[in-house]
């Protein structure tokens, strides 16, 4: 896989001038609001025994999200370990759902709880009940509803991801103090998203290789995954609908979300990544607010970034910020 962006030196100086809307904040405030305002609660239920595991419970989980309607997760923790936990909320790649326990061993392993949030309309056991407002779209979800920032797709996938950390504080054996949001590609956007959007309640993030970010470069200069569906919307539609695409994309890029946050923040980037160009990345990294910031680079890493190398580099750092289990 070649090298299809920008040279690494000037990556790292990358941090394009964009503007968010000037109705971002509100936007957003008003959202979560409302998907808050339809209360309910979080159900759980112990699983272990269906999946065969001896040293990590599992319980399957339903939490209000969007709309106050039920998002599925699964919740691991090593058994026969005491609480509080610290807690990792993960966040799934895109066209996937939460899939099944036996995918998600990694933290448990590690001492961690780990919370594995579905994608509504990705997974199977999420559905997404609002398809855009009767929006033209071509396939996937990036297309879905984007006639206009109330009616996107990632309008309501990322109020679920937000509403997921609400759902920490009423599961048992977790610590509230050590939320953690992870995710790579889609999930690592929505990782962004989250601790952009939930102030101080999210310790960490760790996203990697992460979607989502500086949405009109990504579009203009990727060819393979999810972004091409944008351009082949706006390929099908007359060049009136380019602008007004873009000013939808702005409420949702992870450059605005990484302004705003402020949690200590360990990125990862592959430069050899053909889905989600490494400029993009550097963009969300360098605007990222939080001055404890860390950028992990795989140089020949493609979109897999540092594929079983990197998590070993995420538990040492979480380690030195005092967020690794007692063990």
């Amino acid at each position: 896989m070649p090298l299809t962006d920008f040279a690494s030196d000037e990556l790292t100086g990358y941090r394009p001038e964009l503007s968010a809307p000037k109705d971002f904040d509100t936007f957003w405030r008003d959202t979560l609001a409302e998907a808050r305002s339809y209360g309910g609660t979080v159900k759980s239920e112990r699983v272990t025994s269906a999946h065969l595991l001896h040293t990590v419970d599992v319980d399957d989980v339903r939490f209000p999200g969007w709309n106050g309607e039920p998002v599925a997760a699964w919740l691991l923790r090593p058994r026969g370990v005491d609480g509080p936990l610290p807690v990792v909320v993960t966040y799934i790649g895109y066209s996937l759902g939460r899939g099944l326990p036996t995918d998600h061993l990694f933290w448990s392993a590690a001492g961690y709880a780990q919370l594995v949030v579905d994608s509504r309309g990705q997974g199977h056991d999420t559905p997404d009940r609002t398809a855009g407002g009767g929006t033209q779209w071509v396939g996937g979800f990036m297309t879905r509803g984007i006639d206009s920032p109330e009616n996107y797709y990632y309008r309501r996938l990322i109020t679920d991801c937000v509403r997921a950390v609400d759902a920490v504080t009423e599961l048992p054996g977790l610590d509230p103090r050590r939320i953690v949001v992870a995710g790579g590609s889609q999930g690592g956007g929505l990782a962004l998203a989250v601790v952009g959007l939930a102030g101080d309640r999210v310790a960490a993030a760790l996203p990697d290789v992460p979607f989502l970010c500086h949405f009109r470069r990504a579009v203009q200069i990727t060819g393979e995954g999810p972004y091409p569906e944008i351009a082949e919307y706006l390929r099908r539609h007359s060049r009136d609908r380019v602008e007004p695409t873009f000013a939808t994309l702005d409420y949702f890029d992870g450059v605005h979300f990484a302004r705003r946050a402020t949690a200590p923040a360990l990125f990862s980037v592959g430069l050899m990544d053909p889905v989600c160009p490494p400029s993009t990345v550097y963009a969300a990294f360098n605007h990222y607010r939080g001055q404890d910031r860390t950028m992990t680079v795989w140089p020949f890493g493609d979109h897999d970034g540092g594929g079983g190398s990197n998590p070993p580099v995420q538990l040492s750092w979480l380690r030195e910020r005092g967020l690794a289990p007692e063990i």
